[in-house]
Formats: C-alpha cells, sequence, structure tokens
C-alpha cells in the first residue's frame, strides 16, 4: 500500500465507467429498477446490451439457484436485447427515495442474506489485534503495531489457521501477554461470520456509503463477495466494500453489530460475474483487487487485496456460514474479508488512515468491475426505506 501512484478514475458518470472490461466474453447477472415495470428486474449483460431475465427468475436469489444458468442466460441473449447499456444509469443522489424514474443500476443482490468473514487473513488478524490494544484509540496503534511485529517475530500467512503449527503459535502468543480473541478466529479452527446487513439494505456502485458520527477512526475493506445457493454451490462473484469502524470494534468485539450494520454501510457489485467455462472458481482464487480513496483535500490511498493470500479456502468460509447448523432458504452473499488495512497516517502522526466525507472510494478487478463509492454521513443519508414488503407487492402480479 502506498499514497502515491497512478489514481484510478474519478467518480464516474456513466454505468460504462463501471462495467467489466472484458464483458463480451463472460456471463453477468445485473440488477436494474426498471420505471416502466414499476420495480426491480434481474438482467443478463453482455457487450452493449442487457436482457431482462424476469422470466427466469423475480428474483436474483431464483435465477442464482437455476442449475445450468449460464447456458439458461446464453439462451436468453440469443433474442432481441431489451435494453442498450446508454439506457441505463447511475443511482442519482438529486432524487430522493428508491423508485428512479430512469432505468438504473441496482446492488446485484435482493433477497441473499448478507454475512461477512473477518480475519481471514494474517495481516487483518495482527490489525485487529492492535485496535483492541488501542481500545479504539488510533493515536495508540502506531506503538502497538511495532510492540506487535517484535512478539509475532515470523510471517504468519503461510500457517494453515486450525493446525497444529497455529495452535502452537497461538499458545506462544498468549504465553508472551498478547491474548487476543482475534488470535482464535485467526489461528483456530473456526472463521469468524457475521451479519454484515439486512436483506435488501446493501448499495450498489454509483451510490454513496456511510459513516456514522460517532466513527472517527474508519476505513473501506475492499473484499471479493461469493454468491452461494441454498444448497452451499458458489455460483459467482461480485466486489464489496465491507465499511469497518475500527474505534467501534476496537472497544469491544461485542460491538460488531455497531461497527458494521449501518446505514449505507455495505456495498456490492457492480455486477455478478457467474461462473461459466471462460470464468471458473479456480479464477476467483487468484483475483487481485484494486482499492484507491481519492479526498476532497486532496489525499490518496492506494491499496491491493490478493484473494489468493486468504488463509482459508472459499469452502471452508461457505461451510462455516451454512449447512446442517444453519440454513439460508434464499441463499447468501459472502465477503472473504480483506487483506487491505490501512496504516497510513491522513491527519496526525501515528493515527493513520480514517475516512472524510467527500472520499471516493474505488474497488476494482477488470473481470468483475468497479465498485465506487462516495463517503457520507449515515445520518444525512437516504434512509433506507425499500423493504421485503415493498418488493413482495412490486412483484405480485
Amino acid at each position: 500500500m502506498s499514497t502515491t501512484g497512478p489514481l484510478t478514475a474519478a467518480f464516474p458518470a456513466t454505468v460504462r465507467e463501471v462495467l467489466p472490461v472484458d464483458q463480451t466474453d463472460g456471463t453477468f447477472v445485473a440488477r436494474l429498477y426498471d420505471p416502466a415495470q414499476s420495480r426491480p428486474v434481474v438482467a443478463a449483460y453482455r457487450g452493449e446490451e442487457l436482457w431482462d431475465a424476469s422470466a427466469l427468475g423475480l428474483t436474483c436469489a431464483d435465477l442464482l439457484e437455476r442449475e445450468n444458468l449460464a447456458g439458461d442466460l446464453a439462451g436468453l441473449m440469443t433474442g432481441p436485447a431489451t435494453w442498450t447499456i446508454d439506457q441505463v444509469q447511475l443511482p442519482d443522489h438529486a432524487q430522493a427515495g428508491p423508485r428512479p424514474e430512469r432505468l438504473t443500476l441496482l446492488p446485484p443482490v435482493d433477497l441473499q442474506a448478507l454475512k461477512a468473514c473477518g480475519v481471514t487473513f494474517a495481516g487483518s488478524m495482527i490489525e485487529r489485534v492492535i485496535e483492541e490494544r488501542a481500545a479504539g484509540d488510533p493515536a495508540r496503534a502506531a506503538a502497538i503495531r511495532t510492540q506487535m511485529a517484535q512478539a509475532v517475530g515470523r510471517d504468519l500467512s503461510a500457517i494453515v489457521p486450525g493446525s497444529p503449527e497455529a495452535a502452537a503459535v497461538k499458545e506462544q502468543l498468549i504465553a508472551a501477554g498478547w491474548w487476543s480473541q482475534y488470535l482464535e478466529v485467526g489461528l483456530g479452527p473456526d472463521p469468524e461470520v457475521f451479519t454484515k446487513g439486512q436483506v435488501l439494505s446493501a448499495v450498489g456502485s454509483g451510490d454513496t456509503i456511510g459513516i456514522p458520527a460517532f466513527s472517527s477512526w474508519n476505513n473501506p475493506e475492499p473484499e471479493l463477495v461469493l454468491l452461494v445457493t441454498p444448497t452451499g454451490r458458489i455460483v459467482g462473484v461480485t466486489l464489496g466494500n465491507d465499511v469497518n469502524l475500527r474505534d467501534v470494534e476496537g472497544r469491544s468485539a461485542l460491538l460488531l453489530g455497531m461497527a458494521k450494520d449501518n446505514n449505507h454501510s455495505t456495498a456490492l457489485g457492480p455486477v455478478i460475474r457467474i461462473f461459466d467455462e471462460r470464468f471458473t472458481i479456480e479464477d476467483a482464487r487468484t483475483f487481485t483487487i484494486d482499492l484507491s480513496v481519492r479526498g476532497t483535500d486532496g489525499y490518496e490511498l492506494h491499496g491491493v487485496n490478493s484473494v489468493g493470500s486468504l488463509s482459508r479456502t472459499f469452502e471452508r468460509l461457505v461451510a462455516a456460514t451454512l449447512g446442517a447448523h444453519h440454513q439460508y432458504p434464499d441463499g447468501c452473499a459472502i465477503m472473504t474479508g480483506t487483506l487491505f488495512a490501512p496504516t497510513q497516517d491522513r491527519n496526525f502522526p501515528g493515527e493513520g488512515f480514517t475516512h472524510a466525507n467527500g472520499d471516493v472510494v474505488s474497488i476494482e478487478n477488470p473481470l468483475v468491475g468497479r465498485l465506487v463509492n462516495r463517503v457520507g454521513a449515515c445520518e444525512e443519508l437516504a434512509p433506507w426505506t425499500y423493504g421485503l414488503r415493498e418488493l413482495m407487492a412490486d412483484l405480485r402480479p
């Protein structure tokens, strides 16, 4: 990570600026609000065109359960397209309410539970321990980070969580006075899995992400998101921002809900890339996700999340989320965690990075697209009003 280097393009003006680079050679699912039908619709997307996929599934959750989804979408796209890309707009912040007057790109999930996995990288585990030791005070973080590096004295990235070696390292750190609940989920057999947000609460690319007024130490978390059916089948991926309040979670891990689930605090998109013969789950395992932040004060931050450095496989994260112990009848979207934990100072020496209102956050991979959002205050953003009852009413014949 660095605060220098080429900056990703500024806040996008059109949908074209957030879509994948190779959209003509892949299978993509988008979700749109169509004012002509007065409801959200799922769509297949390729090249310059989109096809209304309502005949295959009224909701994204329905669509993703199809056994031969890539083939079904390919068949749909042999017919005439419903819309062109230029007919679709990004969210219009000047227009209040969940029913835009023009065809508008939405986050690509609807009924799926919004889940997230934490402490899935050694680097992020260390930063969580630092937050805890600092009790949410960013001014103490730099000194604790130095002490932690000296105490660990080795690279933890190659250690398999739950292995005898991981257990030995955990005991070594505890004996040295570095006990933390984050060591258990970072090195122990079970990952951290939590509910990131409520169904239908996510925002998409081009929308605003929210930081609540009670947080003064926070950051974006660029992540790969798995789209999982009720049977545990991983059918595709999208990008996510698991907006994190470091001061809140640092005060106590029991405040995780307060730190994670707030207005506009979950961002997903821009589209779902479905696994097919050209793009498989093995391709997703080697993803590199680039992040850039540009502030109105001229501040720039760049980071990378290398999915290949995950300490647990996709399958282990899914198995910890759903199975005989817990079912999700509408499927789920699982954020897989991030390697990115910014430590560069922004405002004061030793306090590291925190967001400012107006920051433009871009999370991208050319195979999936660009999730770009502007930062605002949760309390001042449009309230979340479009819930399940309204969606069900919209979908009723």
